[in-house]
């Protein structure tokens, strides 16, 4: 049986609630703390950041140092929306925020920025502190089941069903990957039901299943393929240059993950996708197909290939994988498999094991301030809304800087409703 709000959660009934303790959530409490506002966040599991904490194990990436122009066209058909939030709270603005916690950062040499200490535990502790400080009021084990009849918000906690009123909510609750950590996307059917357009959500820098052979797979699964160039088969984008690991079921890593959004599409429109790869990308077809005409004498032809051009037995093995025993015995298709090889992907690996997701909350369902149009006072940051970037600094950039658009837009709607109720 529902529960009324106990004692503790009626004395909160003049505050603002934010579901989801993520860094959007908590940007947005700090964002209306600081303004004197009341802010209660809520959160499903026993303590909050933890997939903040969890992506911080390999170096805590920030944001990143590249110009304006280049940082914004990373977020592709929603640069429109998200330029404008990002502006106001940009790679620089993010450094100094950390730079107030106590957090030096420095810029490394792919452009990404890192804490000095490259770790996410010391950041979120300072910042939890911060928060407590500011007044911010933290419930754990609240797990958000949608809306009673009232509007009011209900989650179920250790001491049963409650409801709790608010003054404005703010939902930011992540995407659908990582469930474990939190982000199980299970907020996407009470939107809905609610008749709030919602976009399905779907892996993005996830990895990929290609049906490698058992040997290939037994023999190469967890090695990194190491300077190659990339990009989708007939998408007439630039090579793009770096790394990635083969996988027992397919590839995952950087240079795929910066990849995913176009494969996924092309996956989805053709029912496969084509990874189309550079094996040296710093050496002209011209001199590949000269190296692969150079007589080999009784040399095998992997001897060959790694004498005269440096291809590793990963590399070659690689093209075996892929190439008929027929294309070997003819340079010309050997050297241009080697300079624009074709490795098809079958599928997406599961979002839960995506690094982030795309689809979430349409952002035509919402006004300039992330409210919904159709639901006064319900307001939404973070991964829930319907945009993707890659790695690099750029997801974390784009949840913040809504988190703190969604806030403003909180403060606007809570000066206009005091404005409403005096003139009436």
């Amino acid at each position: 049986m529902q529960k009324k709000a106990s004692n503790s959660h009626q004395s909160q009934a003049g505050s603002v609630a934010i579901i989801g303790g993520g860094p959007a959530g908590l940007m947005v409490a700090e964002t209306l703390a600081l303004r004197g506002i009341a802010v209660d966040l809520y959160d499903a599991m026993p303590s909050v950041g933890r997939k903040f904490l969890m992506a911080g194990k390999g170096g805590m990436n920030l944001t990143h140092s590249e110009n304006s122009v280049s940082f914004m066209t990373r977020y592709a058909e929603r640069e429109a929306q998200l330029a404008p939030m990002i502006e106001e709270f940009d790679a620089a603005a993010l450094r100094d925020w950390a730079s107030g916690l106590g957090i030096a950062t420095y810029v490394g040499s792919s452009g990404r920025v890192f804490p000095v200490d490259m770790k996410a535990a010391p950041l979120l502790r300072a910042w939890l502190h911060r928060l407590r400080q500011q007044g911010v009021r933290f419930h754990m084990r609240h797990r958000w089941l949608g809306w009673d009849e009232a509007g009011q918000l209900r989650f179920a906690t250790p001491e049963g069903e409650i409801s709790q009123p608010a003054l404005a909510q703010v939902f930011a609750l992540g995407g659908g990957s990582w469930a474990r950590l939190g982000s199980d996307g299970a907020w996407v059917q009470l939107l809905r039901q609610r008749g709030l357009d919602v976009a399905d959500l779907q892996p993005a820098n996830c990895g990929f299943d290609i049906a490698w052979t058992d040997f290939f797979k037994d023999k190469f699964a967890g090695q990194p393929l190491l300077t190659v160039a990339a990009r989708v088969h007939g998408s007439g984008q630039a090579m793009r240059k770096g790394q990635f690991v083969i996988t027992d079921s397919g590839v995952e890593g950087s240079l795929i993950y910066a990849l995913s959004a176009s494969l996924r599409k092309q996956l989805q429109s053709q029912g496969k996708a084509v990874l189309e790869l550079d094996l040296l990308p710093d050496t002209p077809w011209e001199k590949v197909q000269a190296e692969l005409e150079h007589p080999r004498g009784s040399r095998s032809l992997s001897s060959h290939l790694k004498s005269r051009l440096g291809l590793d037995v990963l590399k070659t093995s690689l093209l075996h994988e892929c190439l008929s025993k027929t294309d070997f015995a003819h340079s010309s298709i050997l050297a241009a498999a080697i300079k624009a090889l074709p490795v098809v992907l079958t599928a997406t690996r599961p979002i839960d094991e995506a690094i982030s997701s795309a689809g979430g909350l349409c952002f035509e369902a919402l006004d300039g301030n992330l409210m919904a149009v159709q639901h006064p006072g319900l307001f939404f940051a973070g991964e829930m809304l319907d945009w993707e970037a890659p790695t690099g600094g750029y997801l974390l950039t784009a949840c913040l800087a809504t988190a703190r658009t969604a806030a403003r837009g909180v403060v606007q709607w809570l000066e206009d409703s005091a404005h409403r109720g005096e003139a009436s």
